[in-house]
């Protein structure tokens, strides 16, 4: 045997023994398996439309079709379940979480419940939404595409908390000129609908999915009016009609048409900033710490293929709305774009809640 060959023998007996010793990391498969999707509302609200729409669709596009599950893990408008994943690592890739505004907006305002930080997690799925407000048939009959005629009326609404997505309905309102009244504790925007069907509330408003499930019934039996949606933005940044609800005005139109409602200035800026924070990024699927890149990825290309889905613009739209959907690098950039305000605008809403709720953040 020459020495080259007996050189060449010895490398190929090295290199096979080197992969039996550490093999290539094994495709990642869930057969058989169960993955929990933790939602930190109540199942009555829009974050559960969209977790449960999303479900069986992920489901069917994950390798090895496990099981998808919506756990619900409601309290202290969302920080309750949010602090809970903080504490949690990487397993076996069955945990995701799934964020709302309102779990943003207390992180963003240095709410002193919140213990989580959104750099720890690994964001696989964003989504935006929008938001419709409507009135009881009552006050609903008085209204013209302004406020004018509402403002001496005493509403009720129930509510999460000022501190979460709720503050741009209520931050709108008090920019009309209504007198809203909050009923705090609610665990989800579900719950604020049941108040509004019982009569406890004279006026509500629901994410886009939240309205498509069940609010929409609501309108068409005749016991509600939609007022307007909070809007969309579009490639300028500049609000628009919101693209779900095309018949309907935006906030920014109402105020236009109200007597002393700015579209301009510190109020507006600030409504604007959380707006943006809130809606067009709203709704964010995460891994948690420590989470392999390989499980990410697997994860990720499982939502670009219920994307890619001929149908799915056509089934999106009648569940969640006609929202953009982003995976991967494009739910990192919503995820910034979400959790992100300038100090100017934190200032005014900050300063704004302590004045009218007596909440203080400091």
């Amino acid at each position: 045997m020459t020495q080259t060959s007996f050189t060449r023998r010895v490398v190929v007996g090295m290199v096979a023994a080197a992969a039996m010793v550490a093999p290539a990391a094994a495709e990642v498969d869930f057969s058989g398996k169960t993955i929990e999707w933790v939602i930190p509302f109540s199942e009555t609200g829009g974050s559960a439309k969209w977790a449960n729409f999303f479900a069986p669709l992920l489901s069917e596009a994950l390798p090895g079709n496990p099981t998808v599950v919506v756990k619900f893990m409601p309290g202290a408008g969302s920080t309750k379940g949010a602090n809970w994943f903080q504490q949690q690592k990487h397993k076996d890739g069955t945990l995701i979480f799934g964020s709302s505004g309102s779990t943003q907006f207390p992180y963003l305002l240095g709410d002193p419940r919140v213990r989580y930080e959104y750099s720890d997690w690994i964001p696989i799925m964003a989504t935006g939404t929008g938001g419709v407000a409507y009135l009881n048939a009552e006050d609903g009959a008085r209204f013209d595409g302004s406020a004018d005629g509402l403002k001496d009326t005493d509403f009720i609404f129930g509510s999460q908390g000022a501190t979460g997505l709720d503050l741009v309905p209520l931050l709108a309102w008090q920019m009309l000129g209504m007198n809203v009244e909050p009923v705090f504790g609610i665990k989800g925007r579900g719950d604020g609908r049941l108040m509004f069907e019982r009569g406890e509330a004279t006026i509500d408003y629901q994410t886009s999915s939240g309205y498509l499930g069940g609010s929409a019934d609501l309108v068409a039996a005749g016991s509600a009016v939609p007022m307007m949606t909070w809007g969309a933005l579009d490639e300028n940044g500049v609000i628009v009609r919101d693209p779900t609800f095309p018949e309907l005005p935006s906030f920014k139109e109402v105020c236009e048409a109200t007597d002393g409602c700015e579209t301009s200035g510190v109020a507006w800026d600030a409504w604007k900033a959380f707006f943006i924070s809130g809606y067009p990024s709203q709704k964010i699927a995460f891994l948690p710490q420590g989470t392999p890149q390989e499980v990410v990825d697997t994860y990720v290309a499982a939502f670009e293929a219920v994307r890619s889905r001929p149908d799915f613009a056509e089934i999106s739209a009648n569940e969640v709305g006609k929202y953009p959907m982003f995976a991967g690098a494009g739910a990192t950039n919503a995820t910034k774009e979400a959790t992100t305000v300038s100090p100017e605008a934190r200032e005014y809403v900050v300063n704004w809640l302590k004045g009218a709720y007596g909440v203080s953040l400091e």
